[in-house]
């Protein structure tokens, strides 16, 4: 599939299903979370920052699966933890699930996570 497809796959969707290695376990673990789309990559806001669990495992093991819609890509996640970044992330957030909602679920936005679809 190309990255194109991918992209329109999971495009329109508000949530999508990760699953990463656990860093203590070594087990599968899969989690909902939000996401933004740009440049044939995904970004990934952990919830509560780099206290994440999901966001701890990708830092020791970066293999991702992201699945929504029927469509799933196995990829490599990238830690993303300069703020100028971070802040270009979260505002993309913001436009694509409203300010007041990432306010009220995202306390701390210290890092995000990119995972290229192609």
């Amino acid at each position: 599939m190309s990255t194109e497809a991918v992209m329109d796959a999971f495009d329109g969707e508000q949530e999508i299903e990760i699953t990463v290695t656990g860093r203590k376990t070594g087990r599968q673990i899969s989690h909902p979370v939000w996401f933004v789309q740009e440049e044939e990559s995904m970004f990934l806001v952990p919830v509560s920052g780099s206290d994440s669990d999901w966001y701890k495992n990708i830092r020791r093991t970066p293999a991702i699966r992201v699945a929504a819609n029927g469509t799933a890509v196995n990829s490599s996640a990238t830690p993303i933890t300069e703020p100028d970044r971070v802040d270009h992330i979260v505002g993309m957030f913001r436009d694509k699930y409203g300010a007041d909602q990432v306010r009220s679920y995202y306390p701390k936005h210290d890092v995000a996570v990119q995972v290229p679809l192609g």
